[in-house]
């Protein structure tokens, strides 16, 4: 009944989906933690672009990111960010791949930043007052007081937020990235009569990465969780 599979290379798109999540969750975590600090910044233009990036960004398309990632700053701009070497390149290595990563870095990172926030929102002020009073600047309270004690609070939220991304990686297909959904839309259309099976078995392998993901970053956020 599954023998048409073998015909496909599940197992690689599933791959290039895990490899466009965890570079896009690098990214985003070390992108939404700048932002989240600007927009908790004692200087106004900081806390304008931080809050105007965020609003602005989370309530675009994902889809007209990832688009404009091609149209705009590539045919348009002419943006490369891989070299065209001869011989075969691996996808990751493609410029579209690259694309797709910054695309997601963009849109994710404002619901990293927005969770970090909240985090930040936990420790209580007379903490900071403290450190400041000590001498610590803005950033030095922020990096030695503030962020550790927020991270240990967000870990649940941060989870939710990479197990979104994870699925959100099939917006990649739209610039041409053959990861999961790329595949899975492909089977679709020449396996006419096996679309359930194709549904099943991609909804499978979902299930199999963000399941195991969400358990395990659960149980880290209870074992770190800040007790107060």
């Amino acid at each position: 009944m599954l023998d048409f599979l073998s015909e496909y290379d599940v197992l690689g798109a599933f791959w290039l989906t895990v490899q466009l999540t965890v570079y896009s969750a690098i990214g985003s975590l070390v992108w939404g933690t700048v932002l989240a600090g600007m927009r908790v910044s004692p200087v106004p233009i900081m806390r304008a672009f931080g809050t105007g990036y965020v609003n602005i960004v989370r309530n675009t398309p994902l889809t007209l990111i990832i688009v404009a990632m091609s149209l705009a700053l590539h045919q348009v701009l002419g943006l490369k960010l891989a070299r065209e070497l001869p011989g075969d390149l691996t996808f990751t290595d493609t410029n579209n791949f690259r694309l797709a990563v910054l695309g997601f870095i963009i849109y994710t990172s404002t619901f990293v930043c927005e969770s970090i926030r909240s985090g930040i929102n936990t420790v209580p002020v007379g903490q900071a007052e403290a450190s400041r009073a000590l001498g610590l600047g803005f950033g030095q309270t922020l990096g030695i007081v503030v962020l550790p004690q927020a991270f240990r609070a967000v870990v649940a939220p941060l989870a939710s937020v990479l197990i979104a991304l994870t699925k959100n990686t099939t917006v990649a297909s739209a610039i041409g990235v053959a990861e999961a959904g790329y595949l899975m839309a492909d089977m679709i259309e020449k396996e006419s009569d096996k679309i359930i099976l194709v549904f099943a078995t991609f909804a499978l392998g979902f299930v199999l990465l963000t399941l195991p993901t969400g358990l395990l970053l659960g149980w880290v956020g209870k074992k770190v969780a800040v007790k107060r």
